[in-house]
């Protein structure tokens, strides 16, 4: 996700401190342009984008 662009911040979720750690450490990976092309084509920009639930799951939360 890094590799987006400077406007993209990730949050990672976690409860556990070595999670954390972790998760704040593959910061410091990098990837190559080859596999950063590969990623592009299994998940394009704009693949993921839309409502986080749909309507018949929002229905069943008592608002």
């Amino acid at each position: 996700m890094l590799h987006q662009g400077d406007d993209i911040v990730p949050i990672p979720g976690t409860k556990q401190r070595a999670y954390l750690e972790e998760n704040a450490a593959a910061a410091e990976i990098e990837l190559s342009r080859e596999v950063l092309e590969q990623l592009n084509q299994v998940a394009p920009v704009g693949a993921t984008s839309g409502d986080r639930y749909n309507e018949g799951m929002m229905s069943m939360i008592d608002r």
